[in-house]
């Protein structure tokens, strides 16, 4: 199985199964010396972790990374940076119904059609189980990156969204509330109703923004290597992603040149930011601002006409422990996807001016 590694200076593998005895991955290229605080990693764990209030899925997972190797004393030693994340709490059993059933709008199917097998239990690889080991990575990327602050948070959760720009926003309150929205009166809203929601057996998408601030300018290569190309990339390997859009997005389709062009200032920032904070693919100084859309959980706890491996309509009903809503659970995610895509970026850059 390809596309395991993300990255090309800081990379990261990662391996593992939702049932399977752990997930865990390897950071290569981390410089050394970098101090790592292990309790950093663990808050960041414990954003993503399941369990953790009553609009998420209530398997109990303790998320606790175990270093191997690649950190001594509080440093990164240059060498790989090992990790494991062991899976205490599988119930292997809540999937046995789903042997040979192809779930709606999960990977079923198409790991089937291309490895000839799969693992049912949860979706093994294919799980979001697997991006525990992203926000680990994360937090070990967000060390190295210092300044550069990364910030995520809830916008949308179905048709309920926040109204106010993240420049009026009070990013302290994220923390505060399960849903992980920056607007109490809103984020009352969001849980009622991502209660409301999973009371008739069912789930609802929404969006997760994420600011990024005190980025220098010159991030980014050219052509291919585009900073929000791969800021794209890395926001669409994510579970459940459906779209990614970074500045003005469609809305800047709307506009004219002369209503979307960032005039300068005479420090070289910009009186307006339509670009995103990326201009030709690379990082000119200003914020870099982008949404993600995340789709609604496909395991449903309705019965759905499907068909099994022998190509037989069967009916089927979701069981287990599932989210009704991913998006609360999914901002550390995109913090750390991004995080990993800065890091990249900034060795990248360190490199080319040699």
């Amino acid at each position: 199985m390809a596309g395991n590694i993300f990255g090309t200076l800081f990379r990261l593998t990662t391996f593992g199964e939702s049932h399977g005895e752990a997930i865990g991955g390897v950071i290569d290229g981390c410089p050394a010396g970098v101090e790592i605080d292990l309790e950093e990693i663990q808050k960041e764990m414990a954003r993503r972790k399941p369990g953790q209030s009553s609009i998420v899925t209530q398997r109990k997972e303790s998320d606790t990374v175990k270093i191997l190797s690649g950190i001594f004393e509080g440093r990164t030693t240059g060498t790989p940076i090992g990790f494991v994340i062991e899976n205490d709490n599988q119930k292997s059993k809540d999937y046995s119904h789903i042997k040979d059933v192809y779930r709606p709008s999960h990977a079923d199917y198409t790991y089937d059609q291309k490895y000839g097998n799969r693992d049912y239990r949860g979706g093994g690889r294919s799980s979001a189980r697997e991006t525990a080991c992203r926000v680990a990575a994360g937090a070990i990327a967000k060390q190295l990156l210092k300044d550069i602050k990364i910030t995520a948070f809830t916008s949308a959760v179905g048709k309920l969204k926040l109204e106010k720009k993240y420049s009026e926003l009070d990013f302290n309150e994220i923390e505060k509330n399960a849903v992980r929205c920056p607007d109490g009166a809103t984020a009352e809203k969001m849980e009622t109703y991502i209660k409301e929601i999973r009371s008739q057996g069912d789930t609802v998408g929404g969006v997760v923004e994420c600011v990024i601030t005190n980025v220098p300018a010159g991030l980014g290569e050219p052509v291919f290597d585009k900073l929000h190309a791969k800021l794209g990339q890395a926001m669409l390997s994510i579970n459940a992603v459906k779209g990614f859009e970074y500045g003005s997005g469609f809305e800047g389709a709307e506009k004219k040149g002369s209503e979307h062009n960032d005039l300068f200032n005479e420090d070289g920032s910009t009186r307006t930011n339509y670009s995103g904070g990326i201009q030709g693919g690379i990082s000119n100084g200003m914020d870099i601002y982008f949404k993600v859309a995340f789709k609604p959980v496909a395991t449903i706890m309705q019965k759905q006409d499907t068909i099994n491996s022998g190509g037989e309509k069967v009916e089927m009903q979701g069981k287990g422990r599932h989210d009704p809503c991913v998006v609360p659970r999914a901002v550390p995610i995109v913090e750390a996807m991004a995080a990993l895509v800065l890091a990249d970026f900034y060795l990248l850059n360190k490199t080319s001016k040699i």
